[in-house]
């Protein structure tokens, strides 16, 4: 049953995350538990306490068990989505424009900061780019291969490099994604009072500083994890998406009975930006007599 501030929302559209990967292998998630942490869909039941949007309402949101066909969603772990957005651009929002967001922001992002976006090319990458070029940041982009790179000079980037070949001047602010090597690269790379931020770890590969690595001029080193209720944060990246002032890459879509393909797709990084599965076709939901009563 749900909670008294919790809608049900009928998911049409769900997203695949390297998270929700982890917590299948990992153990985080207990065996049989429901994963998926991205949902789109209709509310079918408004929440009890009379919070939240009604009955009918399109909306987007980060929450536990979102690979299902009906979810119980706090009402604070939603937005509303507009029309003008198709649900299956809102469901690539939460997890990686939400990291994006927020950690450019526990960064200290601001206008002519020098910004370092590793694996730009995946969901929080892209994101990142974007959000970062918006506030006014000189973006650098750092992909794996040519292919990889291509439209995130359009989303932003100043530059678009290779891992980190070439760059040699000092950044205020990274948004690592990779970890491993790369991270280490990274750190070296980073300007006194700068923060380098760890939203990811898709390399696989542990990072070995090597002696005296940490030791100068005051720099930081975070983990980054999302905590607390998203709603506002997924309004703001909504309202954008909407606007056109956020594009959301889909590189790859399908119904849910081939997830098995898309996790390999997501695995094997065969794709640029977000994985998303499709519940059902179309809308799942119109408001009946029943309802209305």
């Amino acid at each position: 049953m749900p909670g008294p501030n919790q809608v049900v929302v009928e998911v049409s559209h769900a997203s695949l995350n390297y998270g929700d990967l982890n917590d299948a292998r990992s153990g985080r998630v207990p065996v049989g538990a429901v994963l998926g942490s991205d949902a789109a869909g209709v509310v079918v039941q408004a929440a009890a306490d009379g919070t939240g949007p009604a009955v009918g309402t399109r909306v987007v949101a980060l929450t536990p068990g979102a690979f299902a066909e009906r979810v119980a969603i706090d009402v604070g772990a939603l937005a509303k989505v507009s029309k003008g957005l198709d649900l299956a651009q809102a469901v690539a929002l939460p997890v990686a424009g939400v990291a994006a967001l927020r950690s450019l922001r526990a960064a200290g992002l601001g206008p002519d900061k020098r910004v370092l976006v590793t694996g730009a090319s995946g969901g929080v990458g892209r994101f990142a780019v974007q959000l970062a070029a918006r506030a006014g940041a000189h973006v650098i982009a750092s992909v794996g291969s040519t292919a990889r790179g291509e439209g995130l000079a359009e989303a932003g980037a100043d530059a678009v490099l290779i891992g980190l070949e070439g760059l040699q001047r000092p950044v205020d602010v990274v948004i690592d994604s990779v970890g491993g090597p790369q991270l280490i690269a990274a750190w070296n790379l980073l300007a006194p009072g700068g923060s380098l931020q760890s939203v990811g770890w898709t390399s696989g590969e542990p990072a070995v500083f090597p002696p005296y690595a940490t030791v100068g001029p005051a720099k930081s080193l975070t983990s980054f994890v999302i905590e607390g209720d998203t709603g506002a944060d997924l309004a703001i990246l909504t309202e954008l998406a909407a606007a056109g002032a956020l594009t959301v890459e889909i590189g790859w879509q399908g119904s849910w009975d081939r997830f098995d393909e898309a996790a390999e797709t997501l695995r094997g990084r065969r794709i640029s930006g977000k994985a998303v599965l499709e519940v059902a076709s179309g809308e799942l939901y119109a408001p009946g007599p029943s309802l209305q009563d």
